[in-house]
């Protein structure tokens, strides 16, 4: 397959924490999260949490009220999805549990339902199911409403047997459409050639996300043990490839471990430019894999401009020199702007441990540069007793920005969003070139003793680390929780003591949540 290389840029940044938060809730253990801004009314958005909590807001996310999600005879078992068709109907999408009880091999989410709401997502008083095949398992589905024409398009995995180790068991993707608003649905045909076994891992073949072109085109890629993969319709989801496309492998596969999580995944997300910019009909898909080493997750992403024939090679979107881990992505894209947008979580801040911030990545040229924001105002620590859920969430309407993602605080899930616009973007980057600690004399070459001239603006600890440029795993701290005043201060790394052998390291001053790195080259 031809490979599209692309030009990349990446910018280094200091972060600061300027960009408001607003707890959403923190009752029922919410997780799995999704929002949806309105595309014809940006003061209304709804959001949603496992495994019924549905949550709306009239003032563009700044207050939020809950309301719950019942559906009869079908019921309500997680893995929520929220989305606005035309008609500005608010719909939340879900597992069923037509039992009203959990059964022990999981065939009680045997369908997908929908729910719909005729008052901008305060109550859902409607719901329709599709997807039924016997007693086999229906799980982890994604839609996407076709503008011009409000087709509503489902993609999703099906199990034979929910964790069976039969050879015989197996996964597969399946499709479905609805022409009348979720009231009625085409039989579901099935999208993989290549299918997955039952375990939900990495041999499972799962996430299967789709999005729409300017023609109605209908793109889905998900993941599977032979990597990522890629299936388009031409003709409103009619028909589909004879068979899916294998666009790149996926190191490690998608089912990730992460420090102090008991589950996460680095399954893809896929979105098409339908704006009038510039890339118009660019599919980008973007995902996490351990390309760079197992403690050393990253975001990817790529993206085709001609329907899906050939893809760009992958983009590191999480570009950081200390090789911290980086994970659970989310894309969209703001169809007004055409504006690439990814949230995700990052350890990039901190020396060690397992201390999570959330970022987000925008692109305003089609994914080839980057700018970075820090997007949570606390950092937290997860904790792997607690389930985490696998997915957080973003949505972009003319430029106003929600995400949404979990916290942990004191063992107590909490989920947040965050008021990101334009100014407050500027307000960011401004902010961003004030540094409050930096090394002055920051063209440094290796040398036995290397000292470090530091001023600073403000009292208080940093860990001070380097590593082989060429080797991150070699990282030692130098300075652990070092008392700086304001002013200068000069900090000596004794290359000798260290055993440092001549070379090109990278030296990381952490502090505050935050990090600045510079470079110590070899001549």
């Amino acid at each position: 397959m031809k490979k599209i290389v692309p030009f990349l840029i990446f910018i280094s940044q200091i972060i600061y924490a300027q960009i408001p938060n607003i707890l959403i809730s923190n009752q029922f253990e919410p997780e799995e999260v999704c929002i949806a801004i309105n595309p014809k009314n940006t003061k209304q958005i709804i959001a949603g949490s496992n495994l019924n909590s549905a949550y709306y807001s009239f003032d563009e996310g700044f207050t939020w009220e809950r309301t719950q999600v019942k559906c009869s005879p079908y019921g309500v078992y997680g893995d929520p999805v929220v989305f606005w068709d035309t008609t500005q109907a608010a719909c939340f999408m879900n597992l069923s549990m037509p039992n009203k009880k959990i059964i022990i091999d999981g065939s009680w989410i045997d369908r997908i339902v929908i729910n719909k709401s005729k008052n901008f997502g305060k109550t859902y008083d409607t719901c329709y199911a599709f997807g039924k095949n016997g007693s086999k398992v229906q799980d982890k589905h994604w839609v996407a409403v076709d503008p011009k024409t409000n087709f509503i398009h489902v993609s999703w995995t099906q199990f034979d047997k929910y964790e069976s180790k039969l050879n015989t068991d197996s996964t597969i993707i399946r499709y479905s459409n609805s022409k009348d608003g979720g009231i009625s649905w085409s039989e579901p045909i099935r999208l993989s050639k290549f299918g997955g076994d039952c375990l939900d891992g990495d041999s499972t073949v799962e996430g299967a996300v789709p999005c729409i072109g300017p023609k109605g085109q209908v793109y889905i890629a998900w993941a599977g043990p032979k990597g990522l993969c890629f299936t388009k319709s031409t003709d409103g989801g009619n028909t589909f490839l004879k068979q899916e496309k294998i666009i790149n492998p996926i190191k490690n596969g998608w089912d990730q471990k992460v420090d102090g999580l008991f589950r996460a995944n680095g399954l893809p997300f896929t979105a098409c430019d339908n704006s009038n910019g510039p890339n118009k009909g660019r599919i980008y898909i973007c995902w996490s894999d351990e390309k760079n080493g197992i403690k050393n997750k990253d975001v990817f992403l790529t993206f085709s401009d001609d329907e899906g024939e050939n893809w760009c090679e992958p983009i590191l979107v999480t570009y950081h020199p200390n090789h911290k881990e980086q994970f659970m992505p989310f894309l969209t894209i703001d169809q007004t702007t055409g504006y690439v947008y990814i949230l995700y979580y990052s350890r990039q801040n901190y020396v060690s441990g397992d201390l999570t911030d959330v970022y987000m990545a925008i692109s305003k040229n089609g994914g080839l540069k980057f700018e970075y924001y820090k997007i949570n105002e606390e950092s937290f620590h997860p904790n792997k007793l607690i389930f985490f859920g696998d997915y957080i969430g973003l949505s972009a309407v003319n430029s106003v920005v929600r995400p949404i993602w979990m916290q942990l605080h004191n063992l107590k899930l909490s989920i947040h969003t965050a008021i990101f616009n334009d100014s407050i973007a500027a307000i960011y980057n401004s902010n961003q070139l004030k540094k409050n600690i930096e090394i002055i004399n920051s063209n440094l070459k290796f040398q036995n003793k290397i000292t470090l001239k530091i001023n600073s603006k403000i009292k208080t600890k940093i860990d001070v680390a380097i590593y082989d440029a060429l080797k991150p795993e070699s990282e030692l701290i130098v300075y652990k929780n070092k008392k700086i005043k304001i002013g200068n201060t000069n900090l000596l790394i004794d290359t000798d003591k260290l055993q440092l052998k001549k070379g090109t390291y990278v030296v990381f001053l952490y502090y505050n949540n935050t990090q600045n790195y510079y470079w110590i080259t070899e001549e």
